[in-house]
């Protein structure tokens, strides 16, 4: 058996940045400490820091007042900000800055009287924050046949955003139907899709033609790793999205000579070596890895951390 290790895989900048952010906050202020959501949607890193203390929760009234809380990766609506002001919670904000560039374009675009049309997955804790910001003035749209049924006319004032961890492919089609239904249409002046989605994407792509079976590192929950798997199967290959070695089944592997690896933007490389270990250990496996492109992006600490340090 030959493994073809995607390269770049695994933690994105985003990502990085919110875990480093609640390792920071479990030092500084201890437990119980609160995340509103999953700070990254993978299983493995949240299961770590439950066991640690930390508490997750999906409504910020299920925090007690005064409280230490940071936001998740994915972003907040204004809404939630407020609550947590009146709860007179220690707010830590930990939103990926990709998702607030988002966030602020949907702000820019409301206040200049454009209806937003969003595309994303709907009950995605990123869609529900970028709704948040402007609820009057979005509507979402989750494919083409949405596209079409819109009860807006074509010389509409409309502007278009996406959710940062969708298929390149898919918003490609859904932009292209958008287009085509409102000639006018304006949208974000760089791609909202985010530069680690691309790359992880844009990884299996060039590398699934090599393949026999392709095995994505990720938890079900996580719209990137969703998008990977889905990828490989559209080119035909068998494809498995597994949170770890646990989820593997034998059977998979039968007649199987090159298997591809890669991992979502939120799966630890932990979880990508175990099954790496594995499959050398069960089949004598080789490994090659292939980088396709190279990343260097990183994010500070929020600003209510680096207050906190200085």
């Amino acid at each position: 058996m030959r493994i073809i290790l995607a390269n770049p895989r695994g933690f994105c900048a985003g990502v990085n940045m919110a875990i480093e952010s609640l390792e920071r906050a479990l030092e500084l202020f201890g437990t119980p400490l609160y995340v509103y959501h999953e700070i990254v949607h993978n299983r493995h890193v949240v299961d770590r820091f439950r066991k640690r203390g930390v508490v997750f929760v999906d409504g910020i009234e299920e925090i007690p007042e005064g409280a230490n809380v940071l936001y998740s990766a994915h972003g907040v609506a204004p809404a939630i900000r407020e609550a947590s002001t009146e709860r007179r919670l220690r707010a830590i904000d930990a939103t990926c800055p990709l998702v607030t560039k988002v966030h602020l374009e949907a702000v820019r675009f409301a206040r200049e009287g454009y209806t937003i049309l969003l595309i994303g997955h709907e009950g995605h804790d990123e869609v529900l924050g970028t709704l948040g910001e402007a609820p009057e003035n979005i509507r979402l749209v989750q494919d083409v046949a949405e596209v079409e049924a819109l009860d807006l006319p074509a010389h509409a004032k409309v502007a278009y955003l996406t959710q940062t961890t969708l298929s390149v492919d898919d918003a490609e089609v859904i932009i292209a139907a958008l287009r085509k239904r409102f000639p006018y249409i304006v949208g974000p002046s760089r791609d909202d899709i985010c530069y680690a989605t691309q790359n992880r994407q844009e990884a299996v792509k060039d590398l699934v033609p090599e393949a026999d079976l392709i095995l994505v590192l990720g938890s079900q929950n996580s719209s990137n790793s969703l998008r990977l798997a889905e990828l490989a199967h559209s080119h035909g290959k068998p494809a498995y999205l597994i949170d770890g070695l646990n989820e593997l089944k034998e059977h998979w592997f039968n007649g199987k000579e090159t298997v591809l690896i890669t991992a979502g933007a939120s799966a630890p490389e932990e979880v990508v070596q175990e099954c790496v270990s594995y499959l050398q250990e069960r089949y004598g496996a080789t490994v090659e890895s292939r980088t396709i492109r190279e990343e260097h992006v990183s994010f500070p600490l929020p600003r209510e951390l680096r207050l906190a340090t200085s």
